[in-house]
């Protein structure tokens, strides 16, 4: 996969409109978009806007991701 920042700025800290990264295969086909904000994660698969897109607080991902181990 390839992972690459959309808009990327000095800013440290995460704001409310968060920062977008695009998703690509290995084919360079893009797979969709992932926007990281303070309250969590927005995945757009394909061509999804960000307001359809699947969201998930940071508790739901920090408690998915402890129960993959």
């Amino acid at each position: 996969m390839k992972v690459c920042v959309k808009d990327f700025t000095i800013e440290m800290e995460i704001k409310n409109n968060g920062m977008e990264f695009e998703v690509r295969d290995n084919n360079e086909t893009h797979r969709g978009d992932i926007f990281v904000t303070k309250t969590g994660l927005t995945w757009c698969g394909g061509r999804t806007h960000r307001d359809n897109g699947q969201k998930v607080t940071w508790y739901k991902f920090i408690s998915w991701m402890n129960e993959q181990n």
